[in-house]
């Protein structure tokens, strides 16, 4: 049916009347129809008799037209805003570096495997869409486990001393929210977060931290899993993998152990999304690559703090704490909190040593009262020169002396046994 032919009702069409001393007023068409109704032998001139008819309108009603223009627009902007927010993290995040000539990937000081590995992923990512990449970091890659990940996997990671190290303007910072560890750190604006570590630091074109995933390394899994890219199988190269994007072997080796290591084998602080990243990952996995990294050889001097540790445990209640004193490798702290909170009894846990004046605490929990990364900032809080946090499931910090004396922001100076009642009460709730 010709949309010309329906029987519109009487709507009144303007015109223009001009009145001595009334100016311009409008007058009204009975007979709006015929307005519309196309004349015989004129179809070619359809078109300008539309505009024209239009024109008339918009003089009749122009609030009512410029208010339908404007709607329009703004559904139309709606609707495109509407369709990049639903776009993919992992869509938006290559869009954003593929602009770029080069970024610098920056991990956090004295990185694990969760942050190695989120950081070749990004690298990976940025170089396949022609972005130069340079992962660095500040600190020093010491655990007998981080230095394996790191040796095994033959991962290029620079150390940084200042800020004047880093390798590109534009900084895409990985399992951190905020620079830290060398000189100037303050200094640097990221272009980019990627972590799930709580706290308030942001990119300057794009953040993405979700602190209910228990590794980064999902996160950037999911990004691969985002642009349609493929695990390349330890035995093929990518040429032979039929995708756009690939997840090179090595890299889907490392983020896999980077999940494992940062949630306990999946048995702990883990969501639905590690696991799904984890299956995702598993076809590019080397296997024995995996198993040299998980099983590295222990030094001496980690299992015998960890014995100095278990037998000097203070024991209140479900919690215990154990200060090994003077230590020669901060990393083996942490692996005796490990060992301590699997004791019986026991279901939170502190350990901390002291090397080149600074105390090192590392922390972990295995109970739902105690969020050990809140427990830890609490703890410390007060303290001059000393900072704090983690997951609910762990957590560290450091503690800087100062003339041998631990000192609270008002200059007072605290016995080391005021620090371990400090992180008892932290654990109970008390402060």
């Amino acid at each position: 049916m010709d949309l010309f032919d329906c029987d519109f009702p009487q709507i009144p069409v303007c015109e223009r009347v001009t009145r001595p001393n009334e100016g311009i007023f409008l007058g009204m068409h009975s007979d709006a129809k015929s307005m519309w109704s196309p004349l015989p032998g004129v179809a070619s001139n359809a078109s300008s008799e539309f505009v024209g008819r239009a024109r008339e309108l918009f003089v009749a009603y122009p609030a009512v037209v410029l208010a339908v223009v404007v709607g329009l627009l703004a559904l139309l902007v709606g609707l495109y805003a509407i369709k990049r927010f639903e776009r993919p993290m992992g869509t938006r995040f290559l869009e954003q570096v593929s602009g770029l000539d080069e970024v610098a990937v920056l991990l956090h000081p004295n990185p694990d495997p969760d942050a190695m590995a989120t950081g070749i992923g990004v690298a990976s990512l940025a170089e396949q869409v022609g972005t130069d990449a340079t992962v660095q970091y500040a600190g020093q890659v010491r655990h007998q486990e981080n230095r394996a990940f790191q040796t095994v996997l033959e991962i290029d990671i620079d150390r940084i001393a200042h800020v004047s190290d880093v390798a590109a303007e534009h900084v895409v910072l990985v399992d951190h929210n905020r620079p830290r560890g060398f000189a100037g750190a303050d200094s640097v604006l990221p272009f980019a977060v990627v972590d799930h570590h709580p706290g308030e630091g942001t990119g300057g074109e794009f953040t993405d931290v979700r602190t209910d995933y228990g590794a980064a390394s999902s996160i950037v899994a999911e990004y691969f899993e985002d642009v349609g890219a493929k695990p390349v199988p330890p035995a093929k190269h990518a040429s032979e993998v039929d995708a756009a994007y690939t997840v090179p072997s090595t890299v889907a080796t490392g983020l896999l152990y980077g999940i494992l290591t940062d949630t306990k084998r999946l048995t702990a602080g883990c969501s639905a999304a590690d696991f799904a990243a984890a299956g995702f990952l598993y076809a590019g996995v080397n296997e024995d690559q995996l198993d040299r990294i998980a099983n590295p050889e222990v030094s001496t001097e980690v299992l015998e703090l960890k014995a100095r540790a278990i037998a000097g445990r203070d024991v209140r209640g479900p919690f215990a704490i154990s200060d090994v004193g003077r230590i020669s490798n901060p990393d083996a702290i942490p692996q005796a909190a490990d060992e301590l909170v699997q004791l019986e009894g026991v279901t939170a846990v502190v350990v901390l040593g002291e090397r080149d004046g600074t105390i090192h605490v590392s922390g972990r929990s295995r109970d739902d009262r105690v969020h050990m990364g809140q427990t830890l900032d609490s703890a410390v809080s007060g303290l001059k020169s000393a900072s704090a946090g983690g997951h609910a499931r762990m957590g560290g910090g450091q503690l800087v002396l100062h003339s041998g004396q631990i000192q609270t922001e008002t200059g007072e100076t605290m016995p080391r046994d005021a620090l371990r009642d400090r992180l008892f009460e932290s654990m109970s709730g008390d402060i």
